[in-house]
């Protein structure tokens, strides 16, 4: 399994979520540009001693990720086809997420196999990206049999 963040725009989410997957032992996916310049030092208070033991992989656009990545895109979404809870998780799938400041533009919808969204209480809309990238794949691991113990 892996995670894919689509042009993040902060720093503090891209950290936390680097410190998640370096903790879990999940591959990391930046898909670039960044909406900040990108570097240990942007994301160190979140990712804090973690950044090193993470497996991060940056490609400088969409069609180098898309050449590079094998497995199923599974998008993250607010307007996601069903819920991740509900959803039929597969070890090879990617995990996407889309910008926080705009989520996912039409063309990443379009190639991923599929779309899920956390089911929130109304008028919510979403939730902070990094919760939502640890709820999700925290689901897709147990679903899985992926967490290491």
């Amino acid at each position: 399994m892996r995670m894919a963040l689509f042009q993040p725009d902060q720093a503090g989410n891209v950290g936390t979520i680097i410190r998640l997957c370096a903790a879990l032992g999940v591959a990391l996916d930046v898909i670039e540009p960044c909406g900040f310049p990108f570097s240990l030092h942007a994301v160190r208070r979140s990712a804090m001693d973690y950044a090193g033991l993470a497996d991060v992989t940056r490609h400088a656009d969409w069609a180098a990720f898309v050449a590079a990545t094998p497995g199923r895109l599974v998008l993250l979404s607010t307007r996601g086809a069903g819920r991740h809870v509900d959803f039929s998780w597969r070890a090879d799938d990617v995990l996407l997420l889309g910008r926080e400041s705009a989520g996912a533009p039409a063309f990443v919808h379009e190639a991923a196999a599929a779309s899920v969204r956390i089911p929130l209480v109304p008028p919510a809309r979403s939730v902070n990206v990094a919760v939502a990238a640890a709820m999700v794949l925290g689901e897709a691991l147990r679903a899985t049999g992926g967490f290491h113990d």
